[in-house]
């Protein structure tokens, strides 16, 4: 015998929930903000692991210093020549930790002496110079990110017309069914 009014609403209650989770997915694929985060998140992966290859990760710094972070420090409070020789026999075989060390001993030795004043008229003279570079980096910085803005408004664009597209062919398809779904089950009352 055919099916009961009953198991055709409950059958029909199911293709709507269906559809409706279709077209959220759909809605979420082809989301701008969707598409952008995914592209976001894309590139956040691939710089963490450039700079996982380049630099090392962070445990094997930190399992390769570890030990020897403790007794740099004690060396640069005792002498510069203590810290270096302590940290390159330390180290050894390890180059990124060794020159992470010798960084940090002569930011130490850096901030106990002061400045002289060549140091400070170079420093002014490096600045000097430097400025028309900022300038034109930051022009330069600017153009590119108008470029990237019309980039990425003319893909929202297009994103977004294919989403409404998309939309109203679901939406379509799904009347469709539900028509066909109803007159299936008027022709099965019909026959009962």
């Amino acid at each position: 015998m055919g099916q009961s009014t009953e198991e055709l609403s409950t059958q029909i209650a199911g293709t709507r929930d269906n559809l409706a989770a279709d077209v959220d997915a759909l809605q979420d694929r082809v989301s701008p903000a969707a598409i952008v985060e995914r592209r976001k998140a894309a590139a956040r992966g691939r710089i963490a692991s450039m700079k996982n290859r380049v630099m090392g990760s962070a445990q094997s710094v930190r399992d390769t210093t570890g030990s020897t972070g403790a007794g740099a420090v004690e060396s640069v409070k005792d002498t510069a020549q203590g810290a270096v020789a302590s940290a390159g026999d330390t180290v050894e075989g390890s180059p990124l930790a060794a020159g992470l060390v010798a960084f940090g001993a002569g930011m130490v030795l850096s901030a106990l002496l002061p400045a002289s004043d060549t140091e400070t008229r170079a420093a002014r003279q490096v600045v000097d110079a430097a400025q028309p570079l900022v300038e034109e980096a930051r022009s330069v910085g600017q153009e590119v990110g108008q470029q990237l803005k019309e980039s990425a408004a003319d893909s929202a664009e297009q994103v977004k017309s294919a989403a409404q597209d998309s939309a109203a062919r679901v939406q379509e398809d799904g009347r469709s069914s539900a028509e066909n779904v109803t007159a299936a089950a008027q022709d099965q009352q019909n026959q009962v």
